[in-house]
């Protein structure tokens, strides 16, 4: 069985919700992990505000056998993680649909249908309730009138009669999934947002029906419609500004072609890329973008990796080099080896870590979310205390006070402060090459004090190159990486990978070949020996090497730099200098970090004399160096016991204990698998630049999140005073408790361009 994702959401039942226990239902979308414990997403169907948050993670986490129920508010997406041995998924989802909500497995294309849906619906309930605000205004506007130049009471009684009319069929259609959410909350003993709605609507359209089945007094049916279409109007805003906020992922699932040629022994075929399989074949042409990762097996092109990796120049690929899925071929044709398709492609696996960090809480909405079911209760209690304050006056006052005080009170903009701007700062991180695997990464990121680096493969890029060319006797430069190119193109050491790489010219042919380990190579060129390698392959052929050539190498190595010796027919040609290259944003990073006051530590296992000469070209920082992993974990807290917030920057390879001991951690992503274990960041270009950067969206995340935060509190200081007071009407209140939800949602859209 093949499942892909349903359109709609699951049926209700236990029989039909049994087959998600199925494990080749299960394939699709739950994940394996260690001890029989599964981790996967669900859409679940009608969140709309943190109190839905909060009725579904303590109503899971209350089962025996969950591990982690975590509801993402802005994609309406739960992260659940459970033991398979104690509890099924099929009872995880009844138990969803028990409390009013149905789910779904995630993908992208059950998302973008669930949210068409809900706005459809929305659509529909708002059109109708508008058609009924249009309809009953001219029965208001005829009884306002009335009151002032007299109406005959049969007329005024006709017209209360057509208004109930028109707001009951409303109220039941429009104002159906408050009632719902609301009577399922309570059914489970929980107070959800849509319980002060229902409150407010039902008691308005109750007071105005008994008057009017009376015949005396005033009618507010106009009240019950008008604000039931404002606040679907605030919903369906909110439900469109949030997909624009944190849209970041499907951007990058949308990277993901849709269909791959294949190639045949019979010539080639269109096909689904969920149909290649590792091993495949595929012929992508110019424009084209990549279906899976894989290997260049012929031809040679620019891929465009911007959108995964942030580098904007294309980078140039020929026969094997390896290219990622979803990158683009500019300009020639590449057939590609698949090495990995589906989930196990470097797209996806961003994908998911970004979907996960947008889904992620900080510690202060965490916070926010354990205040809100009390803050429904509040505002039930501060309803009913401003009822019967003003009951003492009239009950046309109370009530319509009391209802102002149930719409205005609202927690959704408290709610939606803080994973708004979470999911807004991954999706602009992730943009830029910075993935960052859970929201609090960006809080303490903000307020870190130091900066620890490791020296290779960070501040230096990792790989060796020829930095001088030392010819000695008659030979020059051009003739010496010749001869020497010529021998190490048939190696595969690294060493000779970065000499290959420095010849300009056409290689020479090389016969004889030999290499022994930890001494050298040598071979024939043009009937002439080559000798290559360290000095006592050099004393032990017998070929002698001057003092000053000695003291060169010396000095050389004392500075993490390589010296290979080249012999020619028995003399020393010269001496390959060969350094691992500084990062060119290296120097540009640690100057911002001076001035912006944060320490800088450089840690290395290389000799303090190489540690040394790095921090000369690089500025002031304190070193240290020949330290083993385990001493760099030890560093690490020396300095947090100093009171330091540190951030650890490192290749993701050694540095693990340094990466994980650290308050956050920064992986640079030469190192994609291991990186992404065991750093709360990834640099997915390495590029250094992007430190800075990384840390200055951190800090416009969190005062963004502080600013949402005061906008919501500011809101219910200034409003819920003015509704208890009887100085907001419930329309207004209707308004207002939207425009609040938008200012957060906006506020959060704006870091994409306070970060530049």
């Amino acid at each position: 069985m093949n499942y892909q994702g349903a359109e709609a959401p699951p049926p209700e039942t236990p029989l039909d919700l049994e087959q998600y226990d199925l494990p080749e239902v299960q394939a699709e979308f739950v994940r394996a992990l260690e001890g029989g414990k599964k981790q996967a997403h669900l859409l679940v169907e009608g969140i709309h505000c943190a109190a839905c948050v909060w009725l579904i993670e303590h109503g899971l986490n209350a089962m025996d056998g969950i591990e982690m129920a975590e509801v993402n508010l802005a994609h309406q997406r739960l992260n659940l993680r459970w033991d398979s041995s104690r509890v099924a998924l099929s009872a995880i989802m009844l138990r969803l649909g028990r409390l009013g909500y149905a789910a779904a497995p995630f993908n992208p294309e059950t998302a973008e249908g669930s949210l068409q849906r809900r706005n459809r619906s929305l659509l529909f309930r708002m059109a109708f309730a508008g058609f009924g605000v249009m309809n009953i205004m001219w029965i208001s506007i005829a009884l306002y009138a009335g009151a002032f130049s007299g109406i005959d009471s049969e007329v005024k009684q006709f017209f209360h009669w057509i208004s109930f009319c028109i707001a009951t069929p409303v109220l039941i259609y429009s104002g159906w999934p408050f009632f719902r959410a609301a009577a399922l909350g309570l059914k489970q003993l929980r107070l959800t947002m849509d319980l002060p709605i229902a409150i407010g609507s039902l008691s308005t359209w109750s007071y105005s029906s008994w008057i009017t089945f009376n015949a005396s007094g005033e009618v507010y049916f106009d009240t019950v419609v008008t604000f039931l279409f404002v606040i679907l109007i605030g919903r369906y805003l909110e439900g469109l500004s949030k997909r624009n906020a944190s849209s970041a992922a499907l951007r990058l699932m949308e990277l993901q072609p849709r269909l791959a040629t294949r190639l045949l022994a019979t010539g080639e075929e269109r096909i689904s890329v969920r149909k290649l399989q590792v091993g495949d074949h595929v012929l992508v042409r110019p424009g084209e973008k990549l279906p899976a990762d894989g290997l260049v097996i012929s031809g040679a092109s620019y891929i465009d990796e911007s959108m995964l990796s942030g580098e904007s120049r294309p980078l140039r690929k020929e026969a094997g080099a390896n290219v990622v899925a979803g990158s683009m071929n500019v300009d020639g044709s590449l057939t590609v080896e698949v090495c990995s398709v589906g989930a196990d492609t470097a797209l996806a696996r961003i994908v998911t870590l970004v979907e996960e960090a947008q889904g992620s809480k900080a510690k202060v909405q965490q916070i926010a979310d354990r205040i809100v079911p009390w803050f429904v209760a509040a505002t039930i209690g501060l309803a009913a205390i401003t009822f019967i304050y003003w009951l003492r006056n009239d009950f046309d006052t109370a009530l319509l006070a009391a209802v102002s005080v149930l719409i205005i009170t609202c927690p959704c903009a408290l709610g939606l402060a803080t994973p708004m701007c979470i999911a807004v700062g991954v999706g602009a991180g992730a943009k830029r090459g910075v993935l960052v695997r859970h929201g609090q990464a960006l809080e303490i990121l903000s307020g870190i004090t130091h900066v620890v680096f490791d020296k290779t493969g960070t501040l230096t890029e990792g790989r060796m190159r020829v930095a001088q060319v030392i010819p000695a006797n008659t030979f020059d430069q051009v003739a010496l990486i010749s001869l020497a190119a010529a021998v190490e193109g048939q190696s595969r050491h690294p060493l000779a990978t970065a000499i290959t790489a420095a010849l300009k010219g056409k290689q020479l042919t090389c016969v004889s070949f030999l290499s022994e380990s930890g001494l050298g190579v040598s071979g024939m060129v043009d009937s002439r020996r080559v000798v290559i390698g360290n000095l006592r392959l050099m004393q032990r052929d017998g070929i002698a090497v001057p003092e000053q050539m000695q003291q060169e190498q010396s000095r050389i190595e004392r500075q993490m730099g390589v010296a290979v010796l080249v012999a020619v027919d028995g003399a020393l040609a010269g001496l390959i200098h060969l350094q691992d290259r500084v990062r060119d944003e290296a120097g540009a990073l640690i100057q911002s970090l001076r001035e912006q006051g944060i320490g800088i530590t450089m840690l290395t296992g290389d000799s303090m004399a190489a540690a040394q000469a790095l921090k000369e070209t690089l500025g002031e920082m304190h070193v240290v160096a020949e330290l083993l992993p385990e001493d760099k974990e030890a560093e690490i807290r020396r300095l947090q016991a100093g009171g330091e917030k540190v951030l650890m920057i490192g290749d993701g390879v050694n540095d693990a204990p340094a990466l994980a001991r650290a308050d956050v951690s920064m992986a640079m992503g030469s190192g994609m698998d291991v990186s992404m274990a065991c750093a709360d960041i990834v640099l997915v270009s390495s590029d250094l630049s992007r430190v800075g950067f990384a840390i200055k969206l951190a800090q416009k995340t969190l005062s963004t999140i502080r600013q949402n935060i005061g906008i919501s509190l500011a809101y219910n200081v200034i409003l819920v005073p003015a509704a208890m007071a009887a100085l907001v009407t419930p329309v207004f209140a209707a308004i207002a408790m939207p425009i609040s939800s938008l200012l957060v949602i906006g506020n959060a859209i704006l870091i994409r361009r306070r970060i530049g």
